[in-house]
């Protein structure tokens, strides 16, 4: 990378990142308040004393009282940095603020960097042994070979620590992932391919070592330095490390070694591998060119060369970049997390596994927007995950700590991994933890959800995971002919979805008739009735009437009201609701917050207003939250006398009586309602125990704006629009949504359906009881 040409304005962007404002890429920040006398007494003397005495007792508390569990020690002596070479302890620095950027960014974890300014390999390690009491693991980098292999050697051994040397490992795991899935799409096994590896460097041999644990044969192994083969007998520029490369064969030139080869592994340097030898390969070849920032053959002359090569490099303008991201963050997390004393072998591959097999699953919409991709999935072309993609936290580091537990090398074993993943996944977006139970629920009882847009890719995407996480059975309107292609390409089965063509379905003139017997006082004839459900949202409605669906989600494509008027007609609002409201839930990272009516009422009434806070109270209990509802105005507890104002009045008052048990106050302004200073001092008598967790906004556009400053201004995430208020589940996905929300609406949609069958359930016992006493 240090290598790439840049342009002069390239050069002056990277240097300007660097040094506008606060200087270099880190700072530090106190995780504990500090704000009073009492405070700093307990984050200094005397109170830092008590975790002193009982660390001198206990080692082992370091890792509950200090920072000492999440910290990495990212260390370098600057003799091998990025592309530049022996450049010296101190001009690396900004790589290894980098590599904390990274640690910081993808896992959560903190780092102090530390430049050693010595290459004798006794004092080098005599340093980073002495600084055990700081960390809880050891990233050594940019240490050049042969030391890098001693040093890390000998910290393994005299450390208790996890120790890992990235460049060496880093590489190995990730590009034996892609091996694994291109192994698979070549239909080739690890034990029977021809290798050649070029570089004899710390990630060649690393790289060499870990395939052979999965499987691939040293004497089918031939490893080339600038010398040419690594073989046995050789004489000329040998050490001992190279001398465990060397294999029996008449192979004396990388032209020679890849005749007849299956896999080319370039550590080395740009343009040592000829179309020519590419040629020469086997059929299928496999050539993972990672020289950086040019790799040693480029991918467009591969891909000329070979129409059936399969190629990965180390860059990230071209497909399958190997890139370490994907496991330095990832492996420490696991690792920290379970206070590992090593990183081994097991742990190496589980991460390779688990890259592995992450490349097969269906790539977030997020992902795909983040690298301006309209698809991707598991081929030649997706191999191994990019590192944008947030799901590479949720599937290493569990199985790396998996395997350190498995190992022995785990000194505080997980005992619930579920927990974990969802701790894990806190690191990345709070909505998924939000969304964790919800998604449980779902799956312990799955129902029918219907997708009047089943024809759509977004919609099908959803569908397999629906399907491969036991959410919802998906019943796809859909022509079978335009989808049948794309579920295989998902490997999903008509087993696992209903696909029904709703103008040839055997049920239209039934579904005709149940619409006109709902509708025929509403001036709709038969004939109207057999025209309306050829629209798939009518034909979805009246499948949920009817009993043939339990849920529907549709909206993805059509424009609200669109979505929403066929449920209205067909399936009609709760028992003693009136209208039908929507909200939603924004997520923030201290609170979550729901706000309503966001999008139906546009000027709700007194009554109105009370039944939307109703409604909004019932649904935050779904998510285990005590509702406590802050109904907006422009006025503080009649301070202003204008109608707006007594409206909102009004409705707190219907809204108590309706549900005195409600913990329920207003009017009030926005800041009065969110923030518990204000409450406590100014309104000390207010029913709010706390800062409101519901807003109900005196209209429509005030709500509506307000969820949507707060969402694109305050670094929220928002969940919704959620309909409140009918009969039966429907809820309407807004305009282009993500697959993950569609998976979202749907589980919400299942947990909505099986609390309605559980009324029915109970109002049936409760009628045979009655029964049973007359």
């Amino acid at each position: 990378m240090a290598n790439q040409v840049m342009t002069k304005n390239d050069r002056q962007e990277a240097l300007d990142y660097h040094r506008t404002g606060r200087k270099g890429k880190l700072q530090v920040v106190p995780t504990k308040p500090t704000s009073t006398q009492r405070d700093l007494s307990l984050a200094y003397s005397p109170g830092v004393a008590e975790p002193c005495r009982d660390i001198a007792e206990n080692p082992l508390l370091s890792y509950e009282y200090t920072a000492r569990g999440n910290l990495v020690g990212v260390i370098s002596n600057g003799t091998a940095v990025l592309g530049l070479g022996n450049i010296g302890a101190l001009a690396g620095k900004p790589v290894m603020e980098g590599k904390a950027v990274l640690f910081k960014r993808f896992a959560d974890i903190d780092v102090f960097d530390l430049e050693v300014d010595t290459e004798d390999i006794d004092a080098f390690v005599q340093v980073v042994k002495l600084l055990e009491p700081t960390f809880g693991g050891i990233n050594l980098e940019d240490i050049a070979a042969p030391a890098c292999f001693e040093i890390e050697r000998r910290l393994k051994e005299e450390m208790s620590i996890p120790v890992f040397h990235d460049d060496q490992h880093g590489t190995a795991i990730i590009s034996a992932a892609a091996l694994l899935n291109a192994l698979e799409l070549v239909d080739k096994t690890p034990e029977s391919v021809k290798m050649v590896i070029s570089g004899a460097g710390a990630a060649a041999v690393s790289c060499r070592s870990l395939y052979i644990e999965f499987g691939v044969r040293a004497e089918n192994i031939l490893v080339c330095d600038s010398k040419g083969v690594i073989f046995e007998g050789r004489t000329e520029s040998m050490s001992d490390v190279k001398r465990t490369l060397a294999t029996a064969t008449e192979a004396r030139s990388l032209a020679d070694a890849l005749r007849g080869a299956d896999v080319f592994i370039g550590l080395s340097v740009a343009g040592l591998v000829t179309q020519e030898m590419l040629r020469s390969m086997s059929e299928r070849p496999i050539v993972f060119a990672m020289a950086n920032p040019d790799p040693e053959i480029s991918y467009p002359d591969a891909i000329d060369a070979r129409n059936d090569v399969i190629m990965a490099t180390g860059r990230s303008d071209y497909p399958n970049q190997v890139n370490n991201v994907l496991g330095f963050p990832f492996i420490f997390r696991g690792a920290l997390d379970v206070r590992a004393t090593d990183i081994n072998e097991d742990m190496k591959r589980a991460a390779a596994y688990a890259l592995a097999d992450l490349a097969r699953e269906d790539v977030p919409d997020s992902v795909l927007k983040a690298y301006g991709l309209e698809e991707l999935q598991f081929g030649p072309e997706y191999l191994i995950p990019k590192p944008l993609d947030h799901r590479v936290l949720l599937n290493v580091a569990p199985a790396v700590a998996k395997a350190a537990m498995e190992s022995g090398v785990a000194r505080q074993p997980i005992e619930d991994f579920d927990a974990y993943r969802r701790r894990l996944a806190t690191f990345i977006s709070r909505r998924l933890d939000v969304m964790h139970d919800l998604l449980d629920r779902a799956r312990r009882d799955p129902k029918r959800v219907v997708f009047p847009e089943g024809e759509h890719d977004k919609i099908l995407r959803a569908a397999k995971v629906l399907v491969d996480r036991g959410i919802a059975h998906p019943i796809l309107l859909a022509r079978r002919d335009k989808i049948l292609a794309k579920l295989q390409q998902l490997d999903l089965s008509e087993d696992d979805v209903t696909i029904i063509h709703n103008e040839s379905s055997g049920d239209l003139a039934r579904y005709a008739d149940g619409l006109y017997r709902l509708r025929r006082r509403d001036g709709v004839t038969l004939e109207d009735a057999h025209k309306l459900v050829r629209s798939r949202n009518y034909f979805g409605s009246m499948m949920l009437e009817l009993g043939d669906a339990d849920g529907l989600i549709s909206g993805l494509t059509q424009h609200y009201n669109e979505t929403i008027r066929p449920a209205l007609q067909i399936l009609g609002l709760q028992e003693g609701v009136q209208r039908v409201s929507g909200a939603y839930l924004l997520v923030f990272e201290d609170r979550l917050l729901f706000i309503a009516d966001t999008t139906v009422n546009i000027e709700p009434s007194a009554e109105e207003l009370a039944e939307i806070a109703i409604l909004t109270a019932n649904f935050a209990r779904r998510f285990d939250i005590t509702p406590r509802v802050a109904m907006l105005s422009f006025s503080n507890f009649g301070s202003n006398h204008h109608p707006a104002a007594k409206k909102v009045r009004r409705a707190t008052e219907i809204a108590q009586q309706l549900d005195p048990e409600l913990e329920i106050d207003g009017e009030m302004q926005a800041d009065t309602a969110v923030l518990e200073q204000v409450l406590e001092e100014t309104y000390p008598w207010s029913r709010l125990g706390g800062p409101a967790n519901i807003l109900v906004c005196p209209e429509l556009q005030s709500a509506n704006i307000a969820y949507k400053l707060l969402w694109r201004l305050a670094d929220v995430e928002a969940i919704g629009p959620i309909l409140l208020g009918m009969e039966k589940p429907v809820h309407v996905l807004q305009r282009g949504v993500e697959v993950q929300d569609i998976v979202n609406m749907a589980a919400l949609c299942v947990v909505d359906a099986q609390k309605r069958a559980a009324s029915l359930r109970n109002n049936s016992s409760q009628d045979r009881g009655w029964l049973i006493s007359r």
